[in-house]
């Protein structure tokens, strides 16, 4: 009979030291660099400011200026008087400004039309200054008026040439008559500028003592020139003596 076999009895794994397994992680673990291995935390970026928003009457603002303007020009345009329009020039001196001649424009003998400035608006008698140009199409709709007023009346007639070529001023009189007694050239703008000019034509009475007296916007009219600008051509009625 063959004897039986005992089991082989299993001889358990040895584990390894807890101290030993220990100090086995660590040298796994990369040291951390520093004095001090503190955990470093992330940084945030700073929320940038948000933009601060225009309030509605800021934006708006602009708009609403430029249609008032807009709605007084048409409306004194549809109503026959474009004086109606605002100027703070109204009652006070004209600017100063001195205005070249209009190179090579002559009167009738021959001789150079002069030019002149705001010295020569205050010499004790009203004059009309017309601001014009010969590229302007409602200054050639207004030129017989001009004609006219020069023919008919002994008023004293400037006009400033504005923003225009020499060339193209010196034939538009040359075609269609010559009314100024002086004409000074404007071409820069920059005195239509300070006289407040919103474009041309425009037409102003300067009183004796050189201060804006009557403004017009746009081409003249009979009933303007008649009901506004003449009366003011008028000389001062003498105060009788007592």
């Amino acid at each position: 009979m063959t004897a039986k076999k005992s089991p082989a009895k299993k001889t358990p794994a040895k584990k390894a030291p807890a101290k030993k397994a220990a100090k086995a992680a660590a040298a796994k673990t990369p040291a951390a660099k520093g004095p001090a291995a503190k955990t470093a935390l992330p940084q945030h970026a700073a929320e940038p400011t948000p933009p601060r928003k225009r309030s509605s009457w800021a934006v708006a603002l602009p708009f609403l200026v430029f249609a008032g303007l807009a709605g007084l020009f048409f409306y004194a345009l549809q109503t026959g008087d474009p004086s109606k329009l605002p100027s703070a020039m109204l009652g006070k001196p004209v600017p100063d400004f001195t205005l070249l001649p209009l190179d090579g424009l002559k009167a009738d003998g021959g001789v150079p039309v002069q030019s002149f400035g705001a010295a020569d608006l205050a010499g004790g008698k009203p004059t009309i200054v017309n601001v014009f140009a010969s590229w302007c199409v409602p200054c050639l709709q207004e030129h017989p008026m001009l004609m006219a007023l020069a023919n008919d009346t002994d008023v004293r007639l400037y006009g400033i040439n504005y923003k225009d070529d020499p060339a193209s001023a010196r034939r538009f009189l040359g075609r269609y008559g010559n009314p100024f007694d002086r004409v000074g050239t404007d071409a820069s703008g920059r005195v239509a500028i300070d006289f407040g000019v919103y474009g041309v034509p425009e037409t102003y009475v300067i009183s004796g003592d050189g201060k804006i007296a009557y403004r017009h916007v746009g081409p003249l009219t009979e009933q303007a020139i008649n009901e506004k600008i003449l009366p003011l051509m008028q000389p001062p009625a003498e105060t009788p003596a007592e």
